[in-house]
Parts: C-alpha cells; sequence; structure tokens
C-alpha cells in the first residue's frame, strides 16, 4: 500500500535535506562493502590472534574465509534486571552459527547503566553520555575487522541508541538487533504511583516505598513500563531490525530462545558470502527513520527519542529535526495505552495484539512505508503478524496478527484512536525551541501561564516543596540541566512532586534545558529546552516572578518580558563546578566540552 500524501511529503523533504550527506554514508559503505570479507587479507598473525581461543571447527572454518563469521556485541550485566538474560545468549548464538555452518564470536561488551538505579544520583550525570560511550566502544569491538555480520544485545535507554549509532558507522556489515524481553507483569503501575506520592506528602515511609518498588521491579527482563527501553524495543522492529514479532516476549522462556536462535541464522544468511547481502546501511534509510517515528507517536513513546532518533539518523547521514518529529506527531493517531499513558504494561500491551497489530493498523491507513528493506528480506507487512512457538518447541512460526485487539483500552484501531494524533510536539517562542509531550496531560492542563519559580537543582525544589512554598500556581523553572553543564540527567524525582501540586488543584508545569524520558506524565513539561542555560540561551536570562506561558496546544514556550528588556539581562552563570568530580565525572569533561544542543541529538560525533 502506498504510504499517505502527508507520509510521503515528509519523507521527501527529510531525503532532500539529507541528500549530499546520505550519498557521502552510502559511498563509504559500499565502497567498504565491495572489499569483502577482511579476514582474507589479514596477515597469519592477525588472523592466528583473532582465533586463538576458539575450538578446532570454529577455526577450521575462520581459516577458509569462505563461512560467514558473527560478530556478537553484548551489553550483559548481572545487576541490571534487562541486560541479565543476555548472559546465555553468546552460548546459544555460537551453537545457532554452528548450526549452519558458521562461527560467532563476542565482539565486544558495552557498558549499560540503569537510569532506575543512578535517578536523581551522581551517576545520572553520566547516563545521556553513555550512548556515544556505548557507541564508541562498539566500534572498538567491530574495529578487528574479523565479521561479516553483527548481532546487537542490548535493550535500555542508552545502549540500544549507542548500538545502532555504531551499526549505522558499521553500516556495510548487516545487523539484527535480538532482545531480551520484559519482566512478567509486577505491582500495577498506577498502584506504584499511588505510592510514590504518598511517599512524597510523607503519608507512607521508605519501607513501604520499597517494597512498592520490589514489586513493581522484580525479576529478569525489562522494566514494564513504556518509557525509553520499551520505546527502544519497537523503534527495532518498525524499522526493520529485529526478527518479526520478537520486540516483547519474555525472558528464559523456550519462544524466547528460538527467537534468539532464528536471529543468528538470520544474521548469517544475509553477509556478502551468501545471496541476500543486507547491510544495515540500505535497512535504516529516510523511510525506515519515518516509520520509526511514526511508531514512536502511535504507541505513546519516550521523549527522549528526540534526541537519539536523531542521532541514530545522523549516524546514517539522515537529517532528522524536531519539525519533522513534531509534524508526524499531528498526523499519527495514538493507537496504544500504556503506562504512563495508561495504566497498562507492555505485557498487557503484547497480549492485546502487540506490535503485529499496531504495524497492520498503521499501514492499513497508508502511515508507515511498506515498501522498505528489512533484515528479515520482505517488506514491513511481514510484520504485521504474532509469533509463535513451533509443535517440537524448537522455532518459530508466524501467523497474521489478530484482526480484533485483545484489550480495546490498551490497544485500539486505526478508526478508533485514543487521539488523533501522537501527543509529542515541538514548542517554540522566546524562550528557544523545547518538547513536549501532552499525551498524559489532561486537556484542560495543557496551556499554564504563571509566574516563574527558578532551581538550579531538582533537589532544590524539594527543598522547597518540603517547606511548603510551592502551594500555589507556579511554572518550575529548573536550568543548568542540559548536556554542556552536567550530561543531562533526567529529573524523576520532580514528577511525583509536581503531581502532588497538580493534584491540590494548582497550575503548574516544568520548563527546563534537562530530561524527563517518558515518565514526565500528567504535569505539563516543556523539556530539552534548546539553546540550554550553559549556552547563554535564553532559559538563563529568566528571573524569579517572570510570567511564563507553556501552551501544550498551539505549541509555544514564552517568557511574557518584553523582549528588549529580556535580551539586556545578564544570562545568569552560577557555578558548576560541583559537577566536575566524582563518581567519575571528571573522565567525561571532553564530553560536556564537546556535545551538541538537544536538537541535534545530544551528541559529541
Amino acid at each position: 500500500m502506498t504510504a499517505d500524501r502527508r507520509i510521503e511529503e515528509i519523507t521527501s523533504r527529510i531525503r532532500e535535506r539529507s541528500a549530499p550527506t546520505r550519498e557521502a554514508y552510502l559511498a563509504r559503505i559500499r565502497a567498504k562493502g565491495a572489499e569483502g570479507p577482511k579476514r582474507s587479507t589479514l596477515t597469519c598473525g592477525n588472523l592466528a590472534h583473532g582465533f586463538a581461543a576458539c575450538g578446532p571447527l570454529d577455526k577450521q572454518r575462520l581459516s577458509d574465509n569462505q563461512t560467514p563469521n558473527l560478530g556478537i556485541v553484548t551489553a550483559y550485566n548481572d545487576m541490571l534486571s534487562a541486560h541479565q538474560p543476555f548472559e546465555r545468549y553468546p552460548e546459544l548464538i555460537r551453537e545457532a552459527a554452528r548450526q549452519v555452518g558458521g562461527t560467532a564470536q563476542v565482539a565486544s561488551g558495552v557498558p549499560a547503566m540503569c537510569d532506575g538505579v543512578t535517578q536523581g544520583q551522581t551517576g545520572m550525570e553520566l547516563s545521556l553520555f553513555s550512548r556515544d560511550v556505548i557507541a564508541m566502544a562498539t566500534a572498538v569491538g567491530l574495529s578487528h575487522d574479523m565479521f561479516d555480520a553483527a548481532v546487537y544485545l542490548g535493550v535500555c535507554d542508552k545502549i540500544v541508541p549507542g548500538l545502532t549509532i555504531a551499526a549505522l558507522t558499521f553500516g556495510h556489515l548487516p545487523a539484527i538487533f535480538i532482545p531480551a524481553g520484559p519482566m512478567t507483569s509486577g505491582l500495577p503501575n498506577d498502584e506504584k504511583s499511588r505510592i510514590r506520592q504518598l511517599y512524597a506528602e510523607g503519608k507512607v515511609g521508605r519501607e513501604e516505598l520499597l517494597q512498592a518498588e520490589s514489586q513493581s521491579y522484580h525479576g529478569p527482563g525489562t522494566c514494564t513500563f513504556y518509557g525509553t527501553a520499551n520505546s527502544n524495543q519497537m523503534l527495532m522492529e518498525i524499522m526493520g531490525l529485529h526478527t518479526p514479532g520478537s520486540s516483547f516476549v519474555n525472558p528464559n522462556t523456550p519462544l524466547r530462545d528460538a527467537l534468539t536462535r532464528e536471529a543468528t541464522k538470520r544474521a548469517l544468511a544475509i553477509t556478502a558470502l551468501g545471496n541476500e547481502y543486507t547491510p544495515a546501511g540500505l535497512v535504516v534509510d529516510e523511510r525506515a527513520v519515518v516509520n520509526g517515528v511514526v511508531g514512536l507517536h502511535a504507541t505513546g513513546g519516550s521523549t527522549n527519542h528526540t534526541m537519539h532518533l536523531v542521532a541514530m539518523a545522523a549516524a546514517a547521514g539522515i537529517k532528522l529535526t524536531w519539525q519533522d518529529i513534531s509534524d508526524l506527531s499531528d498526523i499519527t493517531p495514538l493507537l496504544a495505552r500504556v503506562y504512563p499513558n495508561g495504566l497498562a504494561d507492555v505485557n498487557h500491551f503484547n497480549a492485546a495484539g502487540g506490535m503485529g497489530f499496531l504495524i497492520r493498523e498503521l499501514l492499513d491507513r497508508g502511515l508507515l512505508h511498506e515498501d522498505v528493506r528489512t533484515a528479515w528480506g520482505q517488506g514491513l507487512r511481514a510484520y504485521a503478524i504474532e509469533a509463535k512457538l513451533s509443535a517440537d518447541g524448537e522455532s518459530v512460526v508466524r501467523h497474521d496478527a489478530p484482526k480484533e485487539s485483545g484489550d480495546p483500552k490498551v490497544l485500539t484501531t486505526a478508526d478508533r484512536p485514543f487521539s488523533n494524533n501522537g501527543g509529542l510536539r515541538m514548542l517554540k517562542g522566546n524562550l528557544g525551541k523545547a518538547v513536549i509531550k501532552v499525551s498524559a496531560v489532561k486537556p484542560e492542563r495543557r496551556i499554564v501561564e504563571a509566574p516563574a519559580k527558578i532551581f538550579h537543582d531538582q533537589n532544590e525544589l524539594k527543598v522547597a516543596f518540603d517547606a511548603g512554598e510551592l502551594d500555589c500556581d507556579f511554572v518550575a523553572v529548573v536550568r543548568f540541566q542540559g548536556p554542556k553543564s552536567n550530561g543531562m540527567p533526567e529529573l524523576h524525582k520532580l514528577t511525583p512532586l509536581l503531581g502532588v501540586l497538580q493534584d491540590r488543584g494548582h497550575k503548574v508545569a516544568l520548563v527546563t534545558d534537562g530530561r524527563m524520558s517518558g515518565a514526565s506524565g500528567k504535569v505539563p513539561a516543556a523539556i530539552h529546552v534548546t539553546p540550554e542555560a550553559k549556552s547563554g540561551g535564553p532559559i538563563a536570562r529568566i528571573q524569579d516572578g517572570d510570567m511564563i506561558r507553556v501552551d501544550g496546544e498551539t505549541g509555544t514556550l514564552e517568557v511574557l518580558v518584553d523582549q528588549a528588556e529580556l535580551d539586556a539581562r545578564t544570562p545568569e552563570m552560577p557555578d558548576l563546578s560541583s559537577n566536575e568530580f566524582g563518581m567519575g565525572r571528571e573522565l567525561f569533561a571532553a564530553f560536556r566540552s564537546a556535545v551538541g544542543d538537544a536538537e541535534n541529538g545530544a551528541s559529541v560525533f
């Protein structure tokens, strides 16, 4: 089916804007791909080092240069629930590779930090930068040039974007992403949120809060709310970098293992040594990027991807802008209600029909490009399925996605959307540009005009809250939280506090050059403000009491001060030296100095 005219128009303008950089990128990966397997030109000493630890069979196969070798890049560690299941994957992958006459080696391990652990802590100031570290760590592993394709084992917030940037930098290699899946459902998300607010108000203690959190995050797998981690999995599937139906299958199940074995065999089938050569750099083109953005909007995905998708696209020579993302939001219906944009979790979403149902609905409405290349070797229609385990328990079988949603309150059809738009849009005004997610904000709460209260740290706001100084209408301006200031940590501590004040009947909003991920929730939040305060942006000129207007309906963000007066003010520049040392922050000084702005992906590349 041909894509909707509006989808085609936005895709065309991205293609035209990107033509010089995309053409140069394609020329590079085609030249590299034409060289063939590098192992054939390695010296004997090089090659001997490359397979010294392998068994006799793998050594023989690696010596003859005729069988494909698969590089495994893994984000395994056993502290983080989402990545702990990857401990078993390398052996599964090596054995599956041997079954089809190939080999597989772990090329690289990459760091995987959890924003849930570092939330509100000093370590969170390394989080965003870890994306680019992951890309570089992957490059180190693949630079051995021993591989004909790669599989990427990653799930969470910065890991998948970092791995994608690397996969596209090595875009001549075929790439398949292999997820670990979400943990089984625990304490309902609305109950978890209720306990958090009660704790913020001092009505329950730390023991009750820890019990609720432990019941929510209770086993192996991804956290089940729809934040950046699960948005990542949606993106990899809708952009054709997963095998169909693999995003939301629980860890350590027979189907999960069968999907892993299948992905391995598929990666080996699409190398340059065979007849289905499918380099990653040709899978991710302008159409795939647009499909990813549409999927983000249709599911109410994480605002972090207004940065990550820009950076991922740039790695393939594609120039994606916030305006593109905002315009696609305007024409994409919201088809999923998953917490914080609803009460369900991703297991409920998957049970209701999941990615297969969603993709079919969007394809039938013409909101996705169907004629894309995918790692699976077919167009996107092949992803409008559900994956099941075969009768013998060894392989994957696929059926058409269900015609009816298993739960219309969680997943709906394109002709009966929860909203006519994705609810993620760009704000513009005399404070610069920002992003707002209004899909979980009630319509009557989406416009706030109130005096500013200035904070330079989320803990300062909590102190004011505890002192009873915030029982009023106000706009919290939390600044010097951008990538140049302190690495742009997420500000989740603010969510329950501002939620309490809104529930008390106050008009409240947040304006920040920091991040909120998918958890900004019911309070209107203008985030990723660009230019950031550290760069002298207008947000650094706001003073306590200035009237701020956050309008999530018309897309405006303004301080209601005469422009001449605003321009004449000297930007406030507090002492930020406390952000420069401790918990490894001193090692990231070069990142803070070199990082670009949020609108351009907050990247050091």
